[in-house]
Parts: C-alpha cells; sequence; structure tokens
C-alpha cells in the first residue's frame, strides 16, 4: 500500500464562525484506494499559501510511501532543507497529512487509530468548552460581560460540561507582552468571582489567556484572580520563553497551561524542563500529529504533567485529538467546540454527552465526513484563520477583543 492521491479543501465554517475563519482539511488517498482525512491547523501564512506547502511536503516526503512509515516520514519533513528544528508551518502542514495516515491505516485494519498506538484505556474524555454567546447576547459586549458569561456558563453546566474557559484580560497583539490595565484585572476579577458564583463548584474555571503579559503583568493578573482557583492560567506569557513561564508558575498558585501554538516534543520538552507548566495543551494538527504527540504526552508523564488537547479548529482535529486521549493515562480533559457545522461535517460521528466525549470504535479516526458539505463553503475571505490586534492595549478603559470569535453577518 502506498500514498498516492491528495486533495486539500479549505473551509469557512458558517456564522457564527466558532473554530476559526478556516479549517484546512486533507483528503489523502491510497494506490489501494483507501482514504485518509487530516486537519492542518496553521495560521501563520493565508490558506493559498499553505495549500502549496503541504502539497510540497506531500509530494517531495511521502508520496509513494507505505502509510505505516510514520517515523520515516516525520524524519523527513523535520530534517528537510537541512533544518532539524520544529518548523511551524511545516510542521503544521506534515501534522494533517500524518493525522490522514493515521486514518488509512485504522480503516486497513479495521480498527480504530487507537488500538494501534497502545489500545483503549479511556472509553469517554472529560470535554470542556469556551463559554460563547447563547443566542440572546449581543456581540462585541458579550466578550467584556460578566454577567453574560455567567449565564453561559450555567447553560452549559446545565448540558454537563465540568469545565469551562473564557478570556477576559484584554487583547493578544503584535506587540511583545504588556503590562495588563487595571480595568483588564478588575474585569477578568469579576469574570472569575461571576462565574465561580453562578457555578458553584458545579465546574472548572479555565482562565485563558494568548500570551499577551509581560512576565510581571502575568504574575500580577494571576496573583489577583488566584483565590477562585482556576484549574489552569493558560499561556499567561508569549510561548517562546519558557524560563519565563516558569518565574509565572513559581509566583502564582493556578496550575500553569500551554502549548496551543507548540510543535513537535523539542519545544514541549524545554516547557517541561524548565517547569513553565505542568498542563500541556498540544494541538494535534500543528503539534506533530498523532504518534508525535504520543511522545510529547510521554515525556509529560515523566513529569507527572497532563495532557488537555487544545481545539481551535474543526471536527477533523477534534477527532485525532480523542484517538489520542482514549491511549493516555495523564489525559486531563480535551477541548470541544458543539456547533451544528462541526456537527453535520463529521455526520454526527462523535458527540459529546453529559460532559463527556465518547471515544468511537469504529475504524480509522471514526468519522464519516461530509465531503460535499466541506466543499459548499469555500473560503473566500483575505484574513488569516486567526488574528493579532495592531493598537497597543488601553489604559483609560476595559479592552474589548473578540480575537478569534470575530463577529459575523448573517
Amino acid at each position: 500500500m502506498k500514498l498516492q492521491d491528495l486533495d486539500i479543501i479549505v473551509t469557512a465554517p458558517p456564522a457564527p464562525g466558532w473554530g476559526g475563519r478556516y479549517w484546512i482539511l486533507v483528503k489523502v488517498t491510497t494506490d489501494t484506494g483507501l482514504t485518509g482525512w487530516g486537519e492542518c491547523y496553521a495560521s501563520t501564512i493565508g490558506p493559498d499559501a499553505m495549500k502549496a506547502v503541504i502539497t510540497d511536503v506531500f509530494e517531495r516526503h511521502m508520496a509513494d510511501e507505505n502509510p505505516e512509515n510514520i517515523e520515516l516520514m516525520f524524519r523527513r519533513v523535520y530534517s528537510s532543507g537541512f533544518t532539524q528544528r520544529p518548523d511551524l508551518t511545516v510542521m503544521g502542514a506534515w501534522s494533517g497529512l500524518e493525522i490522514a495516515c493515521w486514518d488509512i491505516l485504522g480503516k486497513d485494519r479495521d480498527r480504530p487509530v487507537h488500538a494501534l498506538i497502545g489500545g483503549r484505556l479511556n472509553d469517554k474524555i472529560r470535554a470542556y468548552t469556551y463559554l460563547y454567546p447563547l443566542a440572546h447576547h449581543t456581540l462585541p459586549d458579550f466578550w467584556a460581560s460578566a454577567e453574560m458569561a455567567a449565564e453561559a456558563a450555567q447553560h452549559y453546566v446545565a448540558q454537563g460540561y465540568t469545565a469551562v474557559k473564557f478570556d477576559p484580560a484584554g487583547p493578544y497583539t503584535m506587540r511583545a507582552g504588556h503590562m495588563p490595565s487595571m480595568h483588564d484585572i478588575q474585569t477578568s476579577v469579576n469574570f472569575c468571582e461571576t462565574i465561580r458564583n453562578a457555578v458553584g463548584p458545579n465546574a472548572d474555571l479555565l482562565f485563558g489567556t494568548h500570551g499577551q503579559f509581560s512576565t510581571g503583568g502575568a504574575i500580577r493578573m494571576g496573583q489577583a484572580i488566584e483565590k477562585f482557583s482556576p484549574l489552569w492560567y493558560e499561556e499567561p506569557i508569549p510561548p517562546d520563553a519558557p524560563h519565563e513561564m516558569a518565574k509565572v508558575a513559581q509566583a502564582v498558585n493556578i496550575p500553569v497551561a500551554t502549548g496551543e501554538r507548540l510543535t513537535t516534543k523539542v519545544e514541549f520538552a524545554e516547557v517541561l524542563r524548565d517547569g513553565a507548566a505542568n498542563i500541556l495543551q498540544p494541538a494535534l494538527g500543528r503539534s506533530g500529529g498523532i504518534w508525535e504527540t504520543k511522545k510529547i504526552a510521554t515525556l509529560a508523564e515523566t513529569y507527572n504533567a497532563q495532557v488537555a488537547p487544545h481545539l481551535y479548529a474543526g471536527p477533523i482535529e477534534w477527532a485525532a485529538n480523542v484517538q489520542l486521549a482514549a491511549t493516555l493515562p495523564n489525559i486531563l480533559m480535551a477541548e470541544t467546540i458543539e456547533t451544528p457545522f462541526h456537527d453535520a461535517l463529521i455526520k454526527s460521528s462523535i458527540t459529546v454527552e453529559d460532559g463527556y466525549i465518547s471515544v468511537p470504535t469504529t475504524p480509522g479516526l471514526g468519522i464519516d465526513v461530509d465531503e460535499d458539505l466541506a466543499r459548499a463553503h469555500p473560503f473566500t475571505d483575505t484574513g488569516l484563520h486567526l488574528e493579532m490586534q495592531s493598537d497597543p492595549v488601553s489604559y483609560h478603559a476595559p479592552n474589548v477583543f473578540a480575537g478569534g470569535a470575530p463577529v459575523k453577518e448573517g
């Protein structure tokens, strides 16, 4: 069996658009007629340029290769161009293609992917969700309203979720880490207090940031909210300085989580060595794929750290996260996005029930992709999957920032 054909579909999720402006889906076919699906979580360049990168990686390092040879193909990609170092864009391309290889292998053996990478340890995976606005909430007001966030939290807890994430700490900008304004600190305190009062002990609070603070600023923010006992403090400073993030972890009484912007065991190992975080959040469409992230999780075990796969993408990456999570002794939980489009794209083949994801037992990733639906929603915009604010933060008033959830028309 050899890898033969590649098709790339860039799908734009319709309103409300949770999961980013577009999802890069890859469909790989073998000479025996088997098809595997993957998703590339790569956003540093536009989707047209990314399609060229994915095609080059496939044709240069994977075409005509047996899909079993994951390690061989990874070493070709990782070492390409005399680099032998993590390359965020190239590894994003590889990650989606690698996921497709596992989907093929599972279908070829008539087994779920988790059965091929250590077997089923967990029948269900604890899910968490961002606090997204309810139908009657107004945008962009929702992102700065503790009361609306608390109402959304009660809604999700009533559905069975035992952990909810929110990020009221102001914008993440293209500039270096900044000192939060007192307005943003107070807004964050209000969110934590109001949501905690609304859900009581029925849900963990996951405090999200996106690497926007200086080391001192992250410590100030963390110390202001630690009395509400969040389960984690997510990526409080930029992800490329784990030694500085370790200073935050030592100064704040909240577990630090990081990883959505990191790739391969090399970068995650540095986080663990420096004591920067004890909750890792790899995004499998970027971190190196299923096999590489299995290695990351094993490294985490040796540091008594847990894994909580990140998701701000489509349901194919989610399916890969679930297959991996089923095998991990140190899984904490997995991010979940429930929209009608996410569900329809995989024909309801993975579901969340009472706050837990049921692990599929069907072959491959365990999903049935609606290819026609994916093609019916092409991306026609010019923006990147996620974008950062150009202007500096305001110190005169609270900052309202939609971030990865821009207002959609219609």
